[in-house]
């Protein structure tokens, strides 16, 4: 991987929205070249006659250090002293971009030196930024989106020193595959042309295929093996036929048509139903190439990895590509890969850029001229299984990772004053103080703040049970050295991985990698650009915002919907990093408690007037505000097993904790609704309903199917249904929990999975009326990667009800890890059911008590609360190597 140098960038440099093509150069279709002109200083026409122009701009002894708000409008800088302006006229027919893939206009610029940057933003007409490429990379490269009229170019030199950059643009011409000329192959490898085009067509197993092509017939894998670690195995048990207007090519389950007049693809199951069709040839342009396929008339799409704002598409055009637009509409995270509820989904095995429209027909397309598309069959939970098999399945974290993160500069801090490494160890002190779990703290920024006495600072932090961090800007040249003093936590940023694709995804790998090669823990990365793969080694977050309402809705449906991508851990910022108000940080954190990972950025927020300086801990505003920031807090703590089973699963499904409704309900036509949007299931048994408006009142709560109960109040609604009027104070987040969950908990009181009684372990239960469910619970050491070798152990535990009895059947622990309880106690808090008669263990009945605090003063037995209708019951301490079960007698005499 190369690094770049650090740069004196501000912390955090905003970067625009950007499509970032990396065009290095301007590819004719084949066939005469593309006409060109010379463009005349300052502007240049695209038209059918002007079909690409070049400029070159002045040399510019320095740069500005700022972005496009640091050029002086064009006429109070004569010659582009400062910035350099163009203007680009584009002269189109009407129609011209309906199905043209890249579009839009491509523009570039190429620096003369490599140790350069200049940054790139187009305007429209009426001066709304319309495109931008503001990384390091070279080139800087964007599209101007179904361009027609005038656009002012203005290119800023950020960091140049006596260089200058080549311009280029130029307007996409197309061309489409033709009738086929020949199709050949055996044992599920297929070789087909029409023409020039050359296409391969490969059977893998599960269900899969892999359909390369390519308009010049040279087939080639850019991404090679960074994405794909290891290609699935072949599936040669095929066979093919010729049906007349196409040939087919058949395996157990799935025909993949090959049209002839002209070449088009679909794929089939063997009755004979369409999982895919394409309505049209394979179409190119000078860039790019499109897919086109029939839409069905119900059909959805979920995926393109972190779309914010946005977890399904239909009707909607999402960009899949490297993005510094860390707001609504936003795609930093995005992924080359989507899934579709017709029983098919495709990844783009490419580090190009790409535009999925899933409008009628459906079009998807990478920026350039080749296809290489893993095609996955099976429901949608099935699909991102397949896809995250292939690219990388979740990584497991440690479980202290799942605890909360505090992040600031420290050493040399612009916005806080001198301060030390080991100041630290000061705020982690203030959530010991002020009971709120913290599970690690990054203490540097590597924009200009380093750090010192790591090994000093990292004991002092293991002492109030959090793990050492450290930021990073240029690199991980001391990785070793620092690991070793401590570090288990590492985070990337955009003056590193800002260039995104394989740049990102290569960093990301190794800095996990790092971690656990100088250590037994398991790396713990977080990055804010990534790329397909990125589940495998980090947690995505969605960069650097400022604090609104707005900024707390928008973000639901994105983790949500990072989920349907494979995407196991995607966050934001709590309370976001630019600003501070209490009751909005309350909300914010009260619903990201459910999130699997999250943290708060200190040192650059302001109150909302924006003239205060303030930090962003969660006891910082006072009462009633830490009371209630404190109560989330612990109660996330309360629910690690929970969570801590959902990333184990993970790692085997590809399926992340945070769902949208239409994940676990895909025939519930609401869960694809409006109020639906904004809710969202942490794992299968809790709804959550964020309140994202200054109200006290929640209104839209969409339930679907089944029995839900208030988590706060006990009351229970019987779903499908919608909740209006839903009562919600600050302290209160909506929250439901599904009829049948069984919920492990750690015990009341726990602030830190080290220190946590191991002798107890909680079980909240909801039966049903009547009926049967069960949850295995998955445990391990929670840091080391011995887990791998098998050192873990799963309990399983099944509750019966029925009208006279709820029986709980807790099975054995089996497996073993290190610290592995040999025996323990537990506390079953049962929801939902009448006063028990009796409640019987394996020993003949408990006794009952007649207080909560009975019942902990004895040790065991069981209490009834007449106030909240739950049972509690407390069991004498167990071997975890037996079983042993529970009666709840209802009935009877």
């Amino acid at each position: 991987m190369r690094l770049h140098r650090p740069l004196p960038r501000p912390r955090p440099r905003l970067r625009p929205a950007a499509l970032a093509v990396a065009l290095s150069s301007v590819t004719a279709l084949a066939g005469p070249a593309l006409p060109a002109r010379a463009a005349a200083p300052g502007a240049a026409v695209l038209d059918q006659g002007h079909q690409s122009v070049t400029w070159q701009s002045p040399q510019y002894a320095k740069g500005t250090l700022g972005d496009a708000a640091s050029c002086p409008p064009a006429a109070q800088d004569p010659g582009g002293a400062v910035c350099d302006h163009f203007d680009l006229t584009v002269n189109v027919p009407a129609g011209y971009w309906d199905d043209n893939p890249e579009g839009g206009v491509p523009v570039s610029v190429r620096w003369q030196n490599q140790t350069d940057d200049f940054d790139l933003y187009i305007y429209d007409a009426a001066g709304k930024q319309v495109a931008s490429s503001a990384g390091t990379a070279d080139p800087e490269a964007t599209v101007i989106p179904k361009a027609s009229g005038t656009y002012r170019v203005l290119v800023v030199p950020y960091d140049v020193h006596g260089g200058s950059y080549t311009g280029t643009a130029y307007l996409p011409q197309t061309a489409d595959a033709g009738d086929l000329t020949s199709f050949g192959g055996s044992q599920g490898s297929y070789d087909i042309t029409a023409g020039p085009l050359k296409a391969k067509v490969d059977f893998l197993a599960d269900d899969q295929l892999r359909l390369r092509a390519a308009p010049d017939g040279v087939l080639t894998d850019p991404a090679g093996s960074t994405i794909i670690r290891k290609q699935p195995e072949p599936q040669r048990d095929t066979s093919t036929f010729d049906a007349g207007a196409y040939y087919g090519i058949r395996s157990k389950d799935l025909v993949l048509r090959v049209y002839k007049h002209p070449l088009r693809f679909g794929l089939y199951k063997a009755d004979g139903s369409a999982l895919w069709q394409e309505d049209a040839p394979l179409r190119w342009s000078t860039g790019g190439l499109r897919q086109s396929l029939v839409r069905g008339a119900d059909e959805q799409f979920f995926g393109g990895g972190e779309q914010n704002g946005s977890f399904s598409h239909r009707d909607k055009t999402i960009h899949v590509a490297n993005s510094f637009d860390w707001n609504e509409g936003g795609w930093n995270n995005s992924q080359p890969f989507y899934v579709s509820t017709a029983g098919y989904g495709v990844f783009r095995n490419t580090f190009a850029p790409g535009i999925y429209d899933f409008g009628s027909p459906v079009r998807t397309g990478q920026q350039e001229r080749r296809l290489d598309a893993y095609f996955f069959t099976g429901d949608v939970k099935s699909v991102i299984g397949r896809y995250t098999a292939l690219v990388g399945r979740p990584f497991m974290p440690p479980v202290y990772g799942l605890e909360p993160g505090d992040s600031d500069c420290y050493l040399h801090n612009a916005n806080r004053g001198e301060r030390h490494t080991l100041d630290a160890l000061k705020v982690a002190d203030g959530y010991v103080a002020n009971q709120m779990p913290l599970g690690w703290m990054l203490v540097n920024d590597g924009y200009g703040c380093g750090y010192e006495n790591l090994a000093q600072t990292g004991q002092g932090l293991r002492k109030d049970h959090a793990q050492l961090g450290l930021w990073t800007q240029n690199g991980l040249p001391d990785q070793a050295t620092e690991v070793k003093a401590g570090v288990r936590v590492r985070k990337l940023d955009v003056a590193w991985v800002g260039n995104g694709y394989d740049f990102a995804l290569n960093a990301c790998d190794q800095a996990k990698a790092g971690i656990e090669d100088s250590s037994d823990a398991r790396g713990f990365v977080w990055l804010p650009v990534s790329w397909a793969g990125a589940q495998r080694c980090g947690v995505l977050w969605s960069g650097d915002q400022s604090l609104s309402w707005d900024y707390i809705r928008w973000q639901i449906p994105t983790y949500a919907g990072a989920t349907m991508s494979g995407i196991a851990y995607n966050t934001g910022d709590v309370g976001s990093i630019y600003r501070r108000d209490p009751k909005m940080y309350a909300r914010d954190l009260q619903w990201k408690a459910f999130l699997p990972a999250i943290m708060t950025m200190d040192g650059w927020a302001k109150d909302m007037t924006g003239k205060q300086q303030r930090d962003q801990q969660p006891w910082l505003d006072g009462e009633p505000y830490t009371s209630i920031n404190r109560k989330y807090l612990q109660l996330k703590e309360r629910l690690l097993p929970y969570m801590y089973t959902l990333s184990e699963e993970a790692t085997r499904t590809g399926i992340g904790a945070v769902r949208p409704l239409a994940l676990e309900y895909p025939n519930d036509p609401e869960a694809l609704g409006p109020n639906a949007k904004y809710e969202f299931l942490a794992g299968p048994d809790f709804l959550v309903a964020p309140v994202y408006s200054d109200t006290s009142v929640r209104n839209g709560i969409h339930l679907p199917a089944g029995t839900w109960t208030d988590y706060w109040t006990g009351r229970t609604y019987q779903g499908p249904t919608t909740i209006n009027g839903y009562s919600a104070p600050l302290d209160t987040l909506p929250l439901f929990v599904r009829g049948g969950a069984i919920v492990p908990m750690w015990p009341k009181g726990t602030l830190s999975w080290e220190n946590r009684d191991r002798s107890e372990l909680d079980y909240d239960l909801y039966p049903e009326a009547k009926g049967d469910s069960s949850y295995t619970l998955y445990e391990d050491d929670g840091v080391t990667r011995q887990f791998t070798a098998g050192s873990s152990a799963t309990q399983r535990v099944d509750v019966h009800t029925n009208r006279a009895v709820t029986t709980v059947d807790v099975g054995a622990s089996e497996g073993s890890y290190a610290g592995k309880p040999a025996e323990r106690s537990y506390r079953f808090t049962v929801h939902g059911r009448p006063a028990p008669r009796l409640v019987v263990g394996d020993d003949g009945p408990l006794p009952r008590r007649d207080s909560a605090a009975a019942l902990d003063a004895a040790g065991s037995g069981w209490y009834f609360d007449a106030a909240t209708g739950v049972t509690e019951i407390r069991t004498p301490s167990q071997p975890t190597d037996d079983s042993f079960s529970l009666r709840l007698i209802h009935g009877g005499n």
